[in-house]
């Protein structure tokens, strides 16, 4: 049964969520995160066991940045025209996207050839896109603007509490579990195997939970709806005009673009080196089949546990930073942190002491799946949320693509195959990219003392007070 909520009579006059309505319509990400870190712990492990190099690595990643590239502004342009009585704008996308990601998950670790893996990433990133694009748009459809900082940071936690279980469970499966982490040469490991079935059946049942438990709005204006819809819907369309609205940004949706560019450099350069870069320089091994190697390459899915348990922390924490500050001060300081963090790990000399830069790492990642997408919805029309968040994946994507096709040669010609120094370069993408942030126009950047907001406690019959801006 839904969670009802009453539709408003103008999009610009949305009522407040309570808790538990905020946590259904976020709960999806469980399952979208969990497939996004077996991707991003596991691919660059998969490839080198299939064969690939170390300077081939990048190259074999562009394939996630395509497919985002191509398929989420195509779906959010998509789901601002659809609309059913029954199945709502967003949520028919995320039950599509979440079938056909959980297949993926299921064959992923059973390719048998190098460029089996490299279709399978194809189609895996581009299953999860379909369901993770409008879960963006859901916040900004729902959600009034001075709530909106939470609705971000609650699908946040969500995001490092998927992580945290996903990423580990190769190390998980053998250490708790006995699994083996080791195979003859050219076979995936089972304890990655398993990993990737239980990534497929957890992520379905996530995403089902906010489709069953999770109520839209219906458009304002049904019949003028009806008929813009059918004059511009279509997937040729969807790409025309999704590219068209580069040349269309809102002011804020500009400066944010260098923002990202810089930032998602640094998370790219993490998920394509942080496996060969942990098992050469820290524990000294490039043998697949070694057992050293595969404790290494199980210790980065650990690290990725870290850096993402403690973004879902700092998710709860950053509204409150946001609202004493500024959101774009938070930004700032979380990304510095976080490039300092991954600078550091060229001088750590031991697996355990690993751990700590994953710390700064995670803060920086709670408030790049956050801090951004608040200060872009308030900049944003309410009838084109979907879509003006598809246009501002292209700077996720983009800065990705760069980093498949320019860090390969980098690592391998300036860098002599030293993927350690390929991490230092992304955390110093990451600082840039912070003190950028302070250039970001921010319209819901409101005074901390706003009139409080009651909501309902969920232990409680009685109302507590909540400050609006969280």
């Amino acid at each position: 049964m839904a969670t009802s909520v009453a539709a408003p009579t103008d999009t610009r006059d949305k009522p407040r969520l309570s808790f538990w309505q905020i946590w259904n319509m976020s709960f999806g990400f469980l399952g979208i995160q969990f497939g996004f870190a077996l991707q991003n712990a596991n691919v660059s492990r998969i490839f080198e066991t299939m064969g690939a190099k170390t300077d081939d690595i990048a190259i074999l990643w562009l394939a996630a940045p395509t497919t985002g590239l191509l398929v989420q502004p195509v779906i959010g342009y998509l789901s601002d025209r659809t609309w059913s009585p029954r199945w709502g704008r967003r949520r028919p996308f995320f039950m599509i996207g979440a079938v056909l990601a959980s297949i993926a998950l299921l064959v992923m670790p059973n390719v048998t050839a190098l460029w089996m893996a490299a279709g399978m990433l194809w189609v895996m990133d581009s299953s999860i896109n379909v369901s993770m694009e409008p879960f963006r748009a859901l916040v900004g459809d729902l959600l009034p603007s001075e709530q909106r900082t939470t609705g971000f940071a609650a699908q946040t936690f969500f995001i490092g509490l998927g992580a945290i279980v996903a990423s580990s469970l190769p190390w998980i499966f053998t250490n708790w579990f006995g699994v083996p982490n080791t195979t003859s040469a050219g076979q995936i490991p089972p304890s990655v195997r398993y990993a990737f079935y239980i990534g497929g059946v957890v992520f379905f049942l996530a995403v089902l939970w906010t489709v069953l438990r999770t109520k839209e709005y219906p458009p304002e204006d049904l019949a003028a709806f009806e008929e813009e819809k059918q004059r511009t819907a279509g997937f040729l369309n969807g790409l025309r005009e999704s590219f068209m609205g580069i040349f269309q940004m809102p002011k804020t949706m500009q400066q944010l673009a260098l923002v990202q560019f810089f930032t998602w450099v640094a998370f790219f350069s993490v998920w394509i080196y942080a496996v060969p870069a942990v098992t050469s320089h820290v524990y000294h091994a490039t043998d697949t089949t070694s057992k050293l190697y595969n404790e290494g390459a199980d210790w980065v899915g650990v690290c990725f546990s870290v850096y993402n348990g403690v973004s879902g922390v700092g998710a709860l924490l950053l509204p409150f930073i946001a609202r004493a500050t500024s959101r774009r001060f938070t930004h700032l300081l979380c990304l510095v942190v976080g490039g300092l963090s991954l600078i550091s790990i060229y001088f750590i000399p031991s697996p355990s002491l690993l751990l700590l830069p994953m710390v700064g790492l995670g803060f920086a990642w709670a408030s790049t799946l956050s801090m951004p997408y608040a200060m872009l919805a308030g900049a944003l029309p309410a009838n084109r949320m979907g879509y003006y968040m598809g246009v501002f994946n292209f700077f996720i994507v983009l800065p990705q693509m760069f980093a498949s096709l320019a860090l390969g040669f980098v690592t391998k010609n300036l860098f002599g195959g030293q993927s350690i120094y390929t991490l230092v370069l992304g955390g110093v993408s990451m600082v840039i990219a912070g003190l950028f942030s302070l250039r970001v126009h921010d319209a819901d950047d409101v005074p901390a003392t706003v009139e409080p907001t009651v909501l309902a406690n969920p232990a409680y019959d009685s109302p507590i007070e909540m400050d609006p801006r969280l």
